[in-house]
């Protein structure tokens, strides 16, 4: 029986479902049966296109969710090139992509290339859109298809610089021609915006031109497994509902960790730094899933607007609460300015002003060039009242989540020490995914996120009072450091970063733990 999702707007349906049962999970996965698809790739050649986007929908493909006749991939782009030349480019991505062996995937690879078809034009060529247009229509009319089943996902591999163009051509030319039941849908990517009033320009740029049912801003992040996890573990789990406020918690962390720089990329990141490039969307979409209130339900909208209150809540950013800083070396590259001041680490407190969590610093922490590469939260509990076994020294209880690599959580508590003695160490309760779910692929987050547009799910993407509140918590510290009121400070590359920032995590009440290191079973 077909099964449409109950989170699509009213005046869009998703393409039919079905439901499989796999012999190894008692779960059931939805897959497309019947409709037509048409998924247009803007920016096609380029490299997020070739690395991310068209290894999800293989990834996709290769599961059965795009196996339905009805499915077609079309790519645009101002690269003149033919459709071989651009699968030809895409191949190698899929073959060794994530998965298995380079042989194992080969037919799968072929089929999968054969549904893809180039049209080359610049992003404001009306006559390229119209052929582009035409292009996908035959393919729906070879379809046979009733009306009302055809469906356009456009997903803009883009600059955002491009975007209200791009969009004004997909408008115009490009829209679905059925309005009984088949649907439109835009996918664009990060960053949206500079700060709160380029944020705005564009948000009703776009907002001038699409429904935002229409819309899908996609934060990768949001569609990490153990980021979609941090719900039920919230709201599922009876024994986290009492520990989960002020009176528990002293403090959390939310922190992205890169053992690498720039390397190559250091005129882009030049533009925008780390604040904008990691905090503004994925450190703060991951705090808000922290520490949002219990939704009415799971539908998209409500999950959404809890959202959407944490934000409003945050307390402006103070400057005595942040620490910047800036890698040696990142000035050698020649595409970066020689006065550069765009931080590539950046530590910021951030306090959210509502019964749960008064009192309690939030501490969002990214950089580059640093010591490890890793992305987790970390949630430290207050101390044990009456230490009768005097183990405070050894540290604080903490609810760990790591997000990357080696996905994991485990909490770190105090135990005895096996033995003769009545003597105290630092262990932990362990949920290593690599160990416990042996076999299990873990989807890429772009595939989920492509499935959820497919589906009509807007649930784990930003809607726009979202963005404009997220822009409004940061705007002020990147104007004073776009203006060189905040200066970042030097680090060594291969460093835990400034010296400071340990500083600030310790005036914010962190307490480190010493002599206690977690090792990944699946290591």
């Amino acid at each position: 029986m077909p099964v449409m999702p109950s989170s699509a707007p009213s005046v869009e349906k998703g393409p039919t479902l079905r439901n499989d049962s796999f012999s190894d999970r008692r779960d059931s996965v939805n897959k497309l049966e019947t409709g037509c698809l048409s998924i247009i790739v803007l920016g096609a050649s380029g490299d997020l296109a070739k690395k991310k986007t068209f290894p999800a929908l293989f990834n996709l493909y290769r599961q059965g969710f795009l196996q339905s006749s009805g499915v077609h991939i079309f790519g645009y782009a101002r690269t003149k090139i033919s459709d071989d030349e651009l699968r030809a480019r895409i191949r190698g991505y899929l073959v060794h992509g994530k998965g298995g062996p380079p042989h194992t995937h080969s037919e799968d690879v072929s089929k999968f290339l054969q549904l893809i078809k180039y049209v080359s034009g610049s992003y404001d060529a009306e006559d390229r859109f119209r052929l582009l247009d035409k292009e996908i229509s035959k393919h729906e009319i070879s379809k046979n298809i009733q009306e009302g089943s055809s469906q356009r996902l456009f997903y803009l591999a883009l600059p955002p610089l491009v975007y209200p163009t791009v969009c004004k051509m997909i408008r115009r030319f490009c829209m679905n021609k059925y309005n009984h039941g088949g649907w439109t849908r835009i996918v664009v990517e990060k960053p949206f915006g500079k700060d709160l009033e380029s944020a705005e320009k564009l948000s009703t740029q776009l907002g001038d031109l699409f429904d935002e049912s229409q819309l899908y801003r996609i934060d990768h992040y949001l569609g990490k497994e153990l980021v979609q996890n941090l719900l039920v573990l919230r709201f599922a789990n009876r024994f986290f509902l009492p520990l989960w406020n002020r009176d528990n918690i002293d403090n959390i962390q939310i922190v992205f960790r890169e053992d690498f720089g720039t390397e190559g990329r250091g005129g882009y990141f030049d533009e925008y730094g780390i604040i904008r490039d990691i905090f503004q969307n994925h450190l703060l979409q991951v705090l808000c899933l922290v520490a949002m209130e219990k939704p009415v339900s799971l539908r998209p909208e409500h999950i959404r607007d809890e959202k959407v209150k944490v934000l409003q809540s945050v307390l402006p950013i103070k400057s005595e609460e942040v620490v910047l800083g800036q890698y040696e070396g990142y000035r050698d590259d020649p595409t970066v300015p020689d006065s550069s001041n765009t931080p590539t680490f950046a530590t910021v407190v951030l306090r959210i002003d509502n019964e749960r969590w008064e009192g309690v610093p939030f501490i969002l922490k990214a950089g580059k060039a640093l010591n490890s590469r890793k992305a987790e939260i970390r949630v430290q509990f207050k101390d044990v009242p009456g230490d009768i076994f005097r183990c405070k020294r050894q540290g604080r209880n903490e609810f760990v989540i790591r997000l990357q690599p080696s996905e994991a959580m485990y909490m770190k508590l105090t135990v005895k020490q096996p033995g003769l003695e009545m003597s105290t160490i630092l262990s932990e309760l362990d949920l290593s995914y690599g160990q416990r779910y042996q076999g299990v692929t873990i989807p890429e987050a772009y595939e989920r996120l492509i499935l959820d547009t497919i589906r009509g799910d807007q649930q784990h993407f930003v809607r726009r009072d979202e963005l404009k509140a997220a822009w409004e918590i940061f705007t002020p510290l990147l104007h004073r450091i776009d203006d060189g009121e905040l200066k970042p400070l030097p680090y060594k590359p291969g460093s835990r970063g400034p010296v400071e920032a340990d500083v600030l995590l310790s005036k914010a009440g962190y307490r480190q733990t010493h002599g206690y290191v977690w090792i990944s079973p699946s290591l």
